[in-house]
């Protein structure tokens, strides 16, 4: 609960893109585009979009792709108000979880080499660098840090959609 509201998630459809641009943009030097977002919900089925909602406004979002035993974080954000709540760990717990309720047992991301709020929240959760990827960012070519953990094998069960 926060403000007396219920955490909850749920699963993108395409009716939230608006939304999700509104954070994205809020979020990131080079966004990713409607056509980006509309793709992966309906071409990619690699792919899985989880929102967190807060009562019923949309609050952050998490992007992953899982290939057979391996889930990559496409994206992840929290709108700018909500940020500094943990809710930004609350949101990549529930995607590892849902990555492990899928069959991953590795997880992957990669992070600006200079976002030090991020990686410390990646290491705090187990991440570990794995390498870099040179010129990865294409609105200033910095660096990705390439990180990996080890997802535990308790999956939650995926009709638990509240948060405490």
């Amino acid at each position: 609960m926060i403000d007396g509201k219920p955490l909850t998630f749920r699963r993108m459809n395409v009716r939230d893109i608006d939304s999700i641009l509104v954070i994205e943009k809020a979020s990131f030097s080079a966004p990713w585009s409607r056509s980006a977002f509309l793709g992966e919900l309906t071409e990619n089925h690699f792919a899985r979009y989880t929102l967190m909602m807060l009562g019923e406004q949309i609050i952050g979002y998490a992007g992953m792709w899982v290939i057979i035993d391996e889930a990559h974080i496409t994206n992840i954000a929290v709108a700018p108000p909500y940020r500094g709540k943990n809710l930004g760990e609350t949101l990549l717990r529930y995607a590892m979880a849902e990555a492990v309720a899928l069959g991953a047992i590795r997880m992957t991301l990669e992070v600006r080499v200079s976002n030090t709020p991020a990686k410390s929240l990646y290491e705090k959760l187990g991440f570990q660098a794995g390498g870099i990827r040179q010129g990865y960012y294409t609105d200033n070519r910095e660096d990705a840090l390439v990180m990996w953990v080890d997802l535990p094998r308790v999956p939650v069960q995926e009709d638990s959609h509240a948060a405490e």
